[in-house]
């Protein structure tokens, strides 16, 4: 066994923190067991530093009392934080959508303007064509109707001249009539009167 390595230098030789532990029993119980000084000395200081490294390993998993009410303050006051930030965002993002919301309905009801006014426009215009289309159709009924009363007209003066001439020339046929019945009977009277 080294006489020169004692505990403090086995336990601090890889820089970390203290653990004590007894090496120079642990060596003397190795070398109680047949083992050789070398070997003793370096499993013990192997083991020392394992140990060594569980132990530290052990007490970084737990935290102080202090550290943890320091980390929920930092937490608290994080959270804190985070919550002013969302209320934030939140405003601004309601004051947006609210903005869009108004200049959504400023569009439609312009949309609606302009839709009304376009039919109106479209109605107005129908509503003249139909009173032309009704003015022209009543033009065309006053001219046909003015159109048949001529016709009607024409066709009475022409039927009154009809039956004037037919009465005319009843009367010369009738005239003819009488006077070939005359003629016949003055023709028959003289040969009567011839033959007897």
């Amino acid at each position: 066994m080294c006489g020169s390595r004692t505990i403090s230098d086995l336990a601090k030789s890889n820089g970390k923190r203290l653990f004590l532990v007894d090496t120079l029993a642990l060596v003397r119980r190795l070398e109680a067991q047949g083992v050789p000084s070398t070997q003793a000395e370096a499993i013990t200081a192997a083991m020392t530093e394992v140990l060594n490294d569980s132990l530290e390993n052990v007490s970084y998993s737990f935290v102080s009392k202090a550290e943890m009410q320091k980390s929920e303050m930092t937490q608290e006051s994080n959270l804190s934080k985070f919550k002013t930030e969302v209320k934030s965002s939140q405003g601004h993002h309601f004051s947006l959508l609210q903005r869009e919301t108004e200049k959504l309905k400023n569009d439609i009801e312009k949309m609606r303007s302009e839709l009304r006014y376009e039919i109106d426009k479209v109605t107005a215009g129908q509503r003249l064509d139909l009173n032309l289309e009704k003015g022209r159709i009543r033009d065309e009924l006053n001219n046909q109707n003015q159109e048949t009363t001529n016709l009607t007209n024409k066709l009475d003066r022409e039927i009154h001249e009809l039956r004037a001439q037919l009465e005319a020339a009843k009367y010369d046929v009738i005239k003819y009539c009488i006077g070939t019945l005359a003629s016949v009977s003055a023709v028959g009277l003289a040969a009567i009167r011839i033959l007897m």
